[in-house]
């Protein structure tokens, strides 16, 4: 006990005593171990945030964001452009076995099912996160959920030939169900792997590879590349290429340091896998508050979803990570996509035009989330989530405006493209990005599972209610839907006012003890 209080009052040293306070050895060390890789300025030192991104770190990051999120965008955004083309095939598909036309209601219902059945699926692999990851590990869990990718790229891109929209149905549940768990699994995985002043930079890289396949499949559902009646089904079965690289270059990278000594129990290969990814043996600082997060876990139950709603120092930051999720969801930002055609249509661009527009929509939202990316460790989580939600609100009242007045004021339909895009990139600078990472800084080792799990299964369950509600929401409202999303924007601004803490450059103990004090207050 007392060569633990003596690590733990280490830890709390400030840098300039702690680094006083090492052995003539450790400095020595210290100064010969890749000294090329530090600041010009600090070469007689070596801090843990002088780590920066080693070539180690950017291919793990590579290698599972790569392979994971951009299946998750990718299949969002594929059966857009080709939705005629589906469409056919199913009415066509339909005629040749029951020798009728099956008529656009019956159509339109088989192509929603085949959709929204990506949501359901998402729903169930998110479900599974917090076994897959304690079972098989975060890097082990992405590895085998790639055979979800296999099958789906199988069932989907032999529809056709077979004359069979049900394996298309089959297909978009099993790469669902591929994306819910990799949307838990990855933002742990890059969380784990990277230092505590970059955890906030690496945990937006899943959002900007999202926004990324989104935007690469809308390209290449373009008539002049595969969205045509003959090359769709190839269209969607390309999901297997990011698949087939995770698994050529992942297996490359260590497991997550955490998982290894913390749920393994392993120090040594736990620190060869950290040495691995910060490019030198200078990694004490970062063992030791490992070690003291898995010695302190030990003295507490493993959490259960009993723990997590019972125990209020668990139960805020669980209610924090659902309502981040709902605020991403709920935002409208799929309602501003769903009217950014039209929008650019009325303005008098030619529907050629408008699908290029909308294409260059989604190519600031990737632009917006490189910045986000660049800022989060400078303006924080919270200002990031409290700017972009704001900035939300205002243009969902400007656009209802702009929408509702522009046939007796034409002018308003170029004010109306400011407002979408400005919408946009509101939504790219802070909620499209932080709730997917922000869960992970917000539990310890133990908890971090389960919380992942609850929090995605909400993200995908507010995806699909989204989905399901949103036409006939539009049908009754019409352009005032937005102001909906106003009231939900003001809600979710004044919730991350009062509850939301700042993490950047916080270690998960620092965060803990933030909602202990709050809960015994």
């Amino acid at each position: 006990m007392e060569l633990q209080m003596s690590e733990m009052s280490h830890l709390n040293l400030p840098e300039r005593e702690r680094s006083r306070s090492a052995s003539p050895a450790d400095s020595l060390t210290s100064s010969a171990t890749d000294i090329s890789m530090l600041p010009i300025s600090g070469r007689n030192t070596h801090k843990r945030d002088d780590y920066g991104l080693t070539s180690h770190l950017v291919f793990a990051i590579a290698s599972a964001a790569l392979g994971s999120s951009f299946q998750h965008g990718y299949n969002t955004g594929v059966t857009n452009i080709p939705q005629l083309l589906i469409q056919k095939f199913i009415n066509d598909t339909y005629y040749e076995r029951f020798d009728t036309l099956a008529g656009e209601a019956t159509v339109t219902y088989i192509f929603s099912i085949l959709v929204s059945i990506f949501c359901v699926g998402g729903m169930a692999g998110a479900l599974m996160t917090a076994f897959v990851a304690e079972r098989f590990g975060r890097k082990g869990g992405l590895l085998l959920n790639n055979v979800f990718v296999v099958l789906a790229a199988i069932f989907m891109g032999s529809s056709k030939s077979a004359g069979s929209y049900e394996m298309l149905i089959i297909g978009r549940f099993f790469i669902g169900f591929n994306s819910g768990l990799n949307a838990g699994l990855a933002p742990m995985y890059l969380a784990e792997i990277a230092p505590l002043h970059l955890k906030g930079a690496v945990g937006t890289v899943y959002q900007l590879v999202i926004t990324i396949s989104i935007l690469v499949s809308q390209v290449l559902g373009l008539p002049q590349i595969l969205g045509t009646e003959d090359h769709w089904p190839f269209l969607l079965a390309m999901t297997l290429v990011p698949s087939i690289f995770m698994l050529v270059t992942l297996p490359f990278c260590p497991e997550s340091p955490k998982y290894i000594l913390i749920t393994q129990g392993r120090d040594v290969s736990a620190q060869k896998a950290l040495t691995w990814l910060r490019g030198t043996i200078e990694v004490h600082d970062e063992m030791d508050e490992m070690r003291a997060e898995y010695e302190a876990m030990k003295l507490v139950p493993k959490v259960t979803l009993h723990e997590m709603w019972h125990n209020p120092v668990l139960r805020t930051p669980l209610l924090i990570s659902v309502m981040v999720m709902l605020a991403q969801q709920f935002s409208g930002i799929n309602a501003a996509i769903f009217f950014s055609t039209d929008i650019f249509l009325s303005a008098g661009l030619t529907a050629e035009k408008a699908l290029n527009a909308t294409l260059g929509m989604g190519s600031i939202n990737v632009v917006m989330t490189i910045v986000s990316l660049v800022l989060i460790e400078r303006a924080g989580r919270r200002t990031l989530l409290l700017t972009g939600l704001a900035g939300m609100m205002v243009m969902t009242i400007l656009l209802t405006i702009c929408l509702a007045f522009q046939k007796s004021a034409p002018w308003l339909s170029y004010v109306s493209i400011i407002c979408v895009i400005t919408f946009v990139i509101m939504f790219a600078i802070g909620p499209g990005s932080i709730p997917w990472f922000l869960v992970t800084e917000l539990f310890g080792q133990g908890a971090r599972p389960i919380a992942t799990s609850i929090a995605v299964t909400v993200n995908w369950s507010a995806n699909f209610i989204v989905g399901l509600g949103f036409l006939p929401l539009q049908n009754v409202m019409g352009v005032y839907t937005f102001l909906i999303f106003t009231a939900l924007l003001a809600m979710f601004w004044m919730f991350t006012y009062k509850y939301v803490p700042e993490t950047k450059n916080k270690t998960v103990e620092e965060i803990t003890a933030i909602f202990r004090q709050k809960a015994y207050q």
